[in-house]
């Protein structure tokens, strides 16, 4: 088979103009986490959109900006999918407000662990205390744009982090989940059904006739076809229950100096429902390179796109390194 662009590769540079490079319909599956808004300054040269304004994707003083420069590149993203792909997006949501160090914990001067400056933060202070101490709603105002652009929404799946980090908050919950939107080209799709096993309690009633007298209101089954499916369970004829939409993954640190780490197992999951054999997996934003290992891992293709030159040196190791 030979490939009209090439792979196996980490193209170098902003995802929109990189993206209008690669021929329509020649990537199976897209997953990836974009920058959030108002949250880190990556230390990448300003880029210049398409509507005059210059900065990092998420450092938009306004976050409908934000997301009208995310829509544009998902829209490249809808051209070169092929008409049976998907798109998966890892996207976290923000609260408004007007101070920064009580917003993030950082000094008003200087340099932090993770930022330049403060700077491109401040530009967001306007915006944040119009919406002060309440959800953005950012993943959502997302996934309707999305909409609004062609893109059929299947899934609002959530992801669990039983590890999550304390919150200081004391007038709301600590949030320990983030969205991953699952979306499609067109409305049918190439999609592979993941199954999740029969918890051991499921095994048991099946073995002792629990809840016969009950089939009737069993997903419309009357006695006989239920006692037919639990028979089926048994002998490991229906292996288990389609997948749920909860995912409950760790959280897990990578020794490299990337800031947003991708768990596996959240690309893990996708890569099999969504990419046949050999076919190719994009990440536009693919960060210290746990997309590429994945797909490799799972006799996939990739092909990513980075605007650091030091993540991409990262992330090119730790392909090789296969961790």
């Amino acid at each position: 088979m030979v490939w009209m662009i090439e792979v196996n590769k980490i193209y170098s540079g902003h995802a929109l103009e990189v993206l209008k490079t690669f021929d329509d319909e020649s990537i199976n599956i897209c997953i990836t986490s974009p920058p959030y808004w108002g949250l880190r300054d990556y230390k990448t040269n300003p880029v210049k959109w398409s509507d005059g304004w210059e900065g990092e994707l998420g450092a938009e003083p306004d976050f409908n900006q934000y997301i009208n420069h995310l829509c544009d590149i998902f829209d490249e993203v809808k051209r070169v999918l092929k008409d049976d792909g998907t798109c998966w997006v890892n996207l976290g949501d923000t609260y408004g407000g007007c101070s920064l160090n009580s917003s993030y914990g950082i000094k008003a001067k200087g340099e932090t662990s993770f930022l330049k400056s403060v700077e491109h933060l401040q530009k967001t202070a306007h915006t944040r205390g119009k919406y002060s101490k309440s959800l953005l709603l950012l993943p959502f105002r997302f996934a309707i744009e999305m909409m609004n652009r062609g893109w059929t929404v299947r899934n609002v799946i959530i992801w669990q982090k039983p590890n999550a980090t304390p919150s200081s908050a004391k007038d709301r919950f600590t949030v320990d989940f983030e969205y991953l939107f699952f979306f499609s080209k067109k409305k049918k799709y190439y999609f592979n059904q993941q199954i999740e096993p029969f918890k051991s309690t499921t095994l048991v009633r099946c073995k002792t006739g629990c809840g016969l007298n009950k089939g009737a209101a069993y997903k419309g089954l009357n006695k006989e076809n239920f006692e037919k499916l639990q028979q089926r369970i048994l002998n490991g004829i229906i292996k288990g229950k389609n997948k749920r939409a909860v995912w409950q993954i760790a959280t897990k640190g990578y020794h490299g100096a990337h800031f947003a780490t991708f768990p596996k197992e959240l690309v893990e999951v996708p890569i099999k429902a969504g990419c046949p054999i050999n076919g190719i997996v994009l990440d536009p934003f693919i960060g210290s390179g746990t997309t590429a290992v994945v797909a490799q891992k799972l006799n996939c293709n990739y092909i990513g796109i980075e605007l650091n030159p030091e993540y991409i040196q990262l992330a090119n190791n730790r392909i090789k390194e296969g961790i």
